[in-house]
């Protein structure tokens, strides 16, 4: 039963998080997310890296990129 609910919570945060991500993913596609002091993001990956940073202060429980190993 506990496995259930930590599946529910863990959920929450991804939705959570992916509506972070489509929001900021929207102001890339119409040229108006910033970055820094007010930079226009000019890549994808970039936009995704902000929406994701954005999810986590927010709150949402989102991992981190792991590093390959060599």
């Amino acid at each position: 039963m506990a496995a259930k609910r930590g599946r529910s919570a863990a959920k929450k945060s991804t939705t959570k998080g992916k509506a972070k991500v489509g929001k900021v993913m929207h102001e890339y596609k119409h040229g108006t997310l910033k970055s820094g002091k007010g930079g226009k993001v000019k890549s994808r990956k970039q936009a995704i890296a902000i929406g994701l940073s954005e999810a986590r202060q927010a709150g949402a429980k989102i991992p981190r990129k792991r590093k390959k190993s060599a």
